[in-house]
């Protein structure tokens, strides 16, 4: 019978005699990836979908809170995920547009929510404590009036029926803002 001929890209066989130490075997393996083509390199940006942005949830880059089994064992609910005031400020920014806002009520049947609501909802899905959502409200409140716009709460300028969805946002992005410069 013929004999083939390998690839010329296909290291030579040869019998392993490994040595003591095993190396013959590595070096056979560092022979055969040798010879193996260099994959191809990908430009180190992100992947852009064809037709837009995927939809992110809206804590999409925050820990979900996980019970510890001492917890589990006692039935308790998770501890709280930490999250800083300036988290907690972007976390309602999301929730509201992730669900719809509204005034006039916390929440509605279609799932939508006012400032108060979407704060409340984010702390009961395990983000922050309740000293982190007065400490965010603080900082909601220190910019309506820095920005002449005095209130006595932050659900009043909600419940104002010149006040848009947009305003809220663009109120809870700088809040968030003022807080992280805080270190809050």
């Amino acid at each position: 019978m013929p004999r083939t001929a390998l690839p010329p890209t296909a290291p030579a066989l040869r019998p392993l005699l490994p040595a003591p130490d095993g190396s013959g075997l590595a070096q056979e393996i560092e022979a055969y990836l040798a010879s193996l083509p260099a994959p191809l390199r990908r430009p180190l940006v992100p992947y852009v979908p064809p037709f837009g942005s995927t939809v992110q949830p809206w804590n999409a880059g925050y820990p979900l809170p996980r019970p510890t089994l001492l917890e589990r064992v006692a039935r308790r609910p998770a501890r709280p995920a930490p999250v800083t005031a300036a988290g907690h400020l972007r976390l309602t920014s999301r929730y509201i547009g992730a669900f719809g806002w509204l005034q006039g009520a916390l929440w509605d049947s279609a799932g939508r929510v006012c400032l108060l609501g979407a704060q409340a909802a984010v702390l009961a899905h395990g983000y922050g404590t309740a000293l982190t959502v007065q400490t965010a409200r603080v900082q909601v409140m220190e910019i309506l009036h820095a920005t002449g716009r005095p209130v006595s709460s932050p659900d009043e300028y909600n419940d104002r029926p010149a006040t848009r969805q947009g305003d809220i946002h663009q109120l809870l992005d700088r809040a968030a803002a003022r807080a992280l410069s805080l270190g809050l």
